[in-house]
């Protein structure tokens, strides 16, 4: 079966190290110390993403980032409601930036619309100021 990714909006996180920083938090992580994301809606395509999908993180309107999929837990809020916990693989694995207007919730993301890996060498470099990057993406340049 072929995988499908998800993308979302990292949504108050100014870059991807920020990102990390606040899933390092006990309160990003469940009991078994990954971190996850909580989202209303439960994807329909639960098979796909367990397939080998990830999710893609828009930080600053670019696609910086993303992370392994594990699991879909069900959780339920304080008002009653069942949600949906992604629950993720530590590791931030950083992207080509890749331009993405906002947008509400997540959406699916296939394979051939995700942006590539950087390369090992250059996943440590210090990131771009965000706008450079988002023209850069733009004209197809990083």
């Amino acid at each position: 079966m072929a995988h499908i990714n998800l993308v979302k909006l990292s949504a108050g996180t100014d870059s991807v190290e920020e990102l990390t920083a606040w899933q390092a938090s006990r309160r990003a992580q469940g009991a078994d110390g990954l971190p996850r994301h909580v989202t209303r809606m439960w994807p329909k395509r639960e098979a796909e993403i367990l397939a080998g999908g990830s999710i893609y993180w828009v930080i600053k309107g670019l696609i910086q980032c993303r992370q392994r999929i594990l699991r879909l837990d069900p959780v339920q809020g304080s008002d009653g409601i069942r949600r949906c916990a992604l629950v993720l693989e530590p590791e931030l694995v950083r992207t080509r930036p890749a331009p993405r207007r906002a947008f509400q919730g997540w959406r699916y993301l296939a394979p051939a619309d995700s942006p590539a890996d950087l390369p090992a060498g250059r996943a440590e470099e210090e990131a771009l100021p965000p706008g450079m990057s988002a023209a850069l993406a733009e004209i197809g340049v990083i």
